[in-house]
């Protein structure tokens, strides 16, 4: 592992890396690391009015700008059709081209089983499958170098499942929360014009920032603000007194696959696990 770590997220739409791992992402850049999104869907249902490749292009122009806010170096968008995602043979080999190519020491991805979307899922599958493959195993996809350690996996819990869900790790996103929210706002399809259509509140769409914050706070509360389910992971990491004071995390689960970090690892590949603020 090198002494800049890389990050990778993958995910299944264009949004979701910023909205479950926006503060994470932030948080890794901000302290000189390198951070990669992918999507392994191009998002093209999700409009009520746009459609075909002119809604696909506007959402990778507004996964460019989210990366932006974010210190992001790079975002993937596959060209998969969104709500088509499947966890076949191929596009494992992507997923193992991308996670090789970045030569990560973390992957962030969805958990492969439970409630949520099917691309969600299945994004947490192909990943899952790809990870016996990505280290020490040359003749897979050899046309990228195999990678000599397995990287660590971390899971992010899908909407639906948060209820159930048990972190291992609770980070702090009290630090880099701006950041997250203008990464949600450069998705202003999804976050101003789709999720408020659907969720019958597109008459309260504001047209100032500060209201358009406030608005994100709103009504994505739950993939903000620390949880009922957080608290025990959160104060044990932190301390009570620490976590106390936290209003805004993102939680997430250490794969069952792939390998566990030590105490020592984990201290240099999760530095923002510490009693100051991001």
């Amino acid at each position: 592992m090198s002494t800049i770590l890389n990050v990778i997220v993958i995910a299944a739409h264009p949004d979701e890396p910023e909205i479950y791992a926006g503060a994470i992402s932030a948080a890794y850049a901000e302290m000189g690391h390198r951070v990669k999104f992918v999507t392994l869907t191009d998002g093209c249902c999700g409009h009520h009015e746009m459609s075909g490749q002119d809604l696909v292009d506007r959402r990778i122009r507004e996964a460019h700008e989210a990366a932006r806010h974010l210190g992001v170096l790079e975002y993937v968008v596959l060209p998969i059709p969104d709500g088509e995602l499947m966890p076949t043979p191929e596009v494992r080999k992507e997923v193992i081209r991308q996670i090789r190519g970045w030569e990560a020491d973390i992957v962030i991805t969805f958990h492969p089983d439970g409630p949520g979307h099917v691309d969600n899922r299945n994004a947490g599958k192909v990943v899952r499958d790809a990870a016996d493959f990505v280290a020490n195993v040359p003749n897979a996809v050899p046309e990228v170098p195999s990678l000599k350690k397995s990287p660590i996996f971390l899971l992010m819990p899908d909407y639906a499942a948060r209820a159930s869900y048990q972190p291992d790790m609770v980070i702090d996103a009290g630090g880099v929360i701006e950041k997250k929210l203008l990464a949600c706002d450069a998705h202003a399809s999804q976050f101003y014009e789709f999720a408020p259509w659907q969720g019958g509140f597109l008459h309260a769409v504001p047209d100032t920032w500060e209201e358009k914050r406030d608005f994100i706070l709103k009504y994505w509360n739950r993939f903000l603000r620390v949880s009922d389910e957080m608290l025990p992971t959160l104060t044990k990491l932190y301390g009570p007194e620490y976590a106390a004071d936290v209003q805004y995390a993102e939680p997430f689960e250490i794969a069952d696959y792939g390998r566990r970090p030590n105490d020592a690892e984990m201290k240099v590949l999760f530095p923002m696990l510490t009693g100051t603020r991001v």
